[in-house]
């Protein structure tokens, strides 16, 4: 599988109402690092999975409802615990409708996504699957 992986960040603010998630539980910030990886099994005639700009502008658009937003107050995420995973899905589900889209310059040969956000230089997490 040939990739190409593009990044951007977002900063927000949520709370996770779950007494598993202990002193998250109350307001708190993240900044998060995204990682978005579009998959092919070849190359066009360019040698190109994606044109990495347009897989950057891709990333930028999902994630510019969320960054500097209060999760708690998105009306898409009403009466849902925004976990790191929860918000790979999501923004995985915006990344897959672009390339069904726009195909991201890769003349729609793009197979799989993953998209990962690192919560800190220790934690990270993921979703990744076929499109």
């Amino acid at each position: 599988m040939f990739a190409v992986e593009v990044r951007d960040h977002i900063m927000i603010a949520h709370s996770l109402p779950s007494p598993v998630f202990g002193p998250a539980q109350g307001m708190h910030g993240a900044t998060f690092v995204v990682d978005a990886a579009f998959f092919t099994g070849s190359l066009d005639d360019n040698g190109l999975v994606v044109d990495i700009g347009l897989a950057t502008e891709a990333l930028s658009a999902a994630l510019a409802p969320l960054n500097y937003a209060n999760l708690d107050e998105v009306p898409a995420f009403a009466g849902k615990i925004t976990t790191t995973e929860f918000l790979c899905y999501h923004i995985w589900e915006k990344l897959r409708d672009a390339v069904k889209e726009t195909g991201l310059g890769g003349g729609g040969r793009v197979r799989r996504i993953k998209v990962s956000l690192e919560e800190s230089h220790v934690a990270r997490g993921w979703y990744e699957a076929d499109i």
